[in-house]
């Protein structure tokens, strides 16, 4: 925001605008109520939040989102010197745009089916209406030519209706999770619509190369869009070449973690006691398993479960000298699908731990709670392994958070192969959480890996997160948006 726009701000003549805008469900704040009742904010946790806010302080940017409370209608402030600007839900958009639409049909069909998606026309138009409303709240504060990053899959139409009301804007949208096949695809009925949706960004950012290519594939077999290399180009309008629209280039960007955080939050002495005082309530265990998830039917806990159980039924695991600690954040607690999984993963560790327990030592620690980062520092370093073991995924940034926080190289990573972080963290032992025969040798041969194999490996491993935070990450992608497109695209 320029001098002359803040002080236009200031007269009430015009609203500010800014030249650098992040559009996400979320704001990146969580509104805290003090001890007498005031209420104030605090900067949220999370990757995304980490990777951006410097960039958005640095060009005096604005991040446009919902601020968490329904039905409220909230004027724009100021947290850390990042502008927000918050977009009002209603308990009606959160049952249909949010737990409807989003997170029924968006999100299982984005995991590839692993429970059935629901197909509502009242969901899309909900869908609908809010993502206008997003675009709305950009285009009214976005200055001449800047730049918009879209954040996610809850607000894939808005790059369209940016590009319709600002073509003068560059957009850029993220999608964290993964995207599917086009075979896949073909069930939603709005499969066109959310990809000219998409397609109204310069780049579409995806965590994985196979992403961004079913992304291509899904442009190429259900627009009118010329796929050329990792372009979707717009039929031409005239006989003189011009198009109708941008052209949408489709790339692989995998996020990341601000690996020297996590680093210096491990050598901090109280985490570090705090780890060795985890293992002593644990009962000294030779070796500590740990898994780390939101409650959630893509994460692949029950076929973790269901392995560990198997192993120590075989004999191949000991109670006593092995424990595992299962931390599962709450999550959509309102959807019936995730009530009906909070049942079974309770009923799993309950038979385990009842078949397998002793009066000295138990099988499973089962955690329902979410956890401050301070705390899953000390549990990363109190685990000899962690499993994750997820049946689909964008990244899991989890996996890179134990990682980095064995600066020592000591412990090892179980890692299933259909996660993002499976492309970066190849030194893990890679597992097919559906193979649960598989799954229990990999964890075998994690659990007797050889001391220097494993160090090795985990050197490798945090080599690579150093040189792949998530600073790097949002610089690259913006780098990308920002960069002209070749001649010859336009020919």
């Amino acid at each position: 925001m320029n001098a002359e726009q803040q002080n236009n701000s200031e007269t009430g003549s015009e609203a500010p605008s800014y030249d650098f805008i992040v559009v996400a469900n979320r704001l990146p704040v969580d509104r805290v109520q003090g001890e007498n009742g005031e209420l104030s904010w605090r900067r949220a946790p999370g990757g995304l939040v980490t990777a951006i806010a410097p960039v958005m302080q640095e060009s005096d940017g604005a991040w446009i989102g919902w601020h968490g409370g329904a039905g409220e209608e909230l004027e724009p402030f100021e947290n850390e010197g990042i502008h927000l600007i918050p977009v009002p839900l209603d308990e009606e958009d959160l049952e249909l745009y949010y737990e409807g639409f989003s997170n029924s049909t968006l999100w299982p069909l984005y995991h590839d089916v692993i429970v059935p998606p629901e197909f509502h026309r009242t969901w899309w138009d909900s869908y609908k209406k809010v993502n206008k409303r997003f675009a709305d709240a950009t285009a009214k504060v976005a200055a001449h030519g800047a730049t918009v990053w879209v954040q996610d899959y809850q607000l894939q139409l808005v790059p369209k209706f940016l590009r319709e009301t600002r073509p003068d804007l560059r957009i850029g949208f993220f999608n964290h999770i993964p995207f599917p096949s086009p075979g896949i695809f073909s069930q939603l009925p709005w499969r066109k619509q959310i990809l000219e949706g998409l397609a109204g960004a310069d780049v579409v950012g995806f965590q994985r190369t196979t992403d961004a290519s079913n992304f291509l594939r899904c442009m190429r077999r259900f627009t009118d869009r010329t796929v050329k290399g990792s372009m979707a180009i717009p039929p031409a309008a005239t006989e003189a070449g011009e198009t109708t629209s941008n052209i949408c280039r489709a790339e692989a960007h995998p996020i990341s973690i601000d690996t020297q955080q996590v680093a210096e939050l491990a050598h901090d002495p109280e985490i570090i006691a705090r780890a060795k005082q985890i293992r002593q309530e644990l009962g000294n265990p030779k070796t500590v398993l740990l898994g780390v998830d939101r409650l959630d039917y893509t994460k692949g806990i029950r076929h973790r479960l269901k392995a560990y159980g198997e192993l120590l039924a075989d004999g191949e695991i000991q109670v006593g000298e092995a424990c595992m600690v299962q931390v599962a954040s709450p999550s959509r607690e309102n959807v019936e699908r995730y009530q009906q999984l909070k049942d079974q993963v309770e009923l799993m560790v309950g038979n385990l731990n009842g078949e397998h327990d002793t009066m000295e030592h138990t099988a499973i620690r089962y955690l329902h709670h979410s956890y401050p980062l301070r705390e899953m520092i000390a549990l990363y370093l109190a685990a000899d392994l962690m499993l994750v073991t997820s049946l689909r995924d964008g990244m899991n940034l989890v996996a890179k958070e134990f990682v980095a926080a064995h600066t020592d190289n000591t412990g090892m990573l179980v890692l299933s192969e259909f996660t993002g972080a499976a492309d970066q963290l190849t030194q893990s032992v890679l597992v097919n959480p559906h193979d649960i025969d598989g799954m229990k040798s990999g964890i075998l041969r994690a659990l007797r890996m050889d001391p220097q194999e494993s160090a090795r490996r985990m050197r490798r491993m945090r080599r690579h997160l150093r040189e792949h935070n998530v600073s790097n990450w949002s610089k690259e992608f913006l780098i990308s948006l920002g960069a002209p497109l070749p001649v010859d695209t336009l020919v």
